[in-house]
């Protein structure tokens, strides 16, 4: 069976699985370092802000590890490696902005500039940053100066050239 077969007859066995426990699948494939396979599957919260907790992830990978044990899928000996994609990885799609709401992110803009903000909102168009500063500038600064109405943006994802989550240390306390 060619890789891209295995890996869509992969991907169809934890969709279900993630489906029911409301996750998404970002992707699932056959990774080969020697005689060593393993099946990698990333999964997410299937929308909005929050975190996919250990115990639920500890849950899906026995389910997912059944199943594929039951199918024979990939055949040989496999080691089965489930996670999440990390908070620096990037955001590609409408719903990993979603699930940024209220982190701050870098933007790299197709027009060459690079902003940072913290995301208000984000829907199937475009996402709105608060308090958008220039990368670089120092943390706080805005334009119009001390004191002024933090500046707000909302980009379309045509507009965005890349995103990623800036790892803060010290987070602004929510509302």
């Amino acid at each position: 069976m060619a890789s891209d077969e295995v890996d869509r007859l992969l991907r169809s066995v934890v969709e279900p699985i993630a489906a029911a426990h409301e996750l998404a699948v970002e992707g699932v494939r056959i990774r080969v370092r020697g005689r060593l396979r393993t099946v990698v599957v990333v999964l997410d919260l299937a929308d909005g802000p929050g975190a996919l907790g250990s115990d639920l992830l500890a849950d899906v990978t026995r389910e997912v590890s059944d199943a594929l044990d039951a199918v024979d899928v990939p055949g040989d000996a496999y080691t089965l490696e489930v996670s999440t994609p990390g908070v620096t990885r990037p955001l590609t799609t409408p719903r990993h902005f979603r699930r940024a709401q209220r982190r701050l992110l870098r933007v790299e803009l197709t027009d060459g500039t690079a902003l940072t903000g913290r995301v208000t909102s984000a829907d199937d168009d475009g996402v709105t940053l608060t308090a958008v500063a220039p990368v670089g500038a120092p943390t706080g600064a805005r334009s119009g100066g001390r004191g002024a109405a933090p500046e707000t943006r909302t980009l379309t994802y045509p507009q965005i050239a890349s995103a990623v989550v800036e790892v803060e240390l010290r987070r602004v306390q929510e509302d």
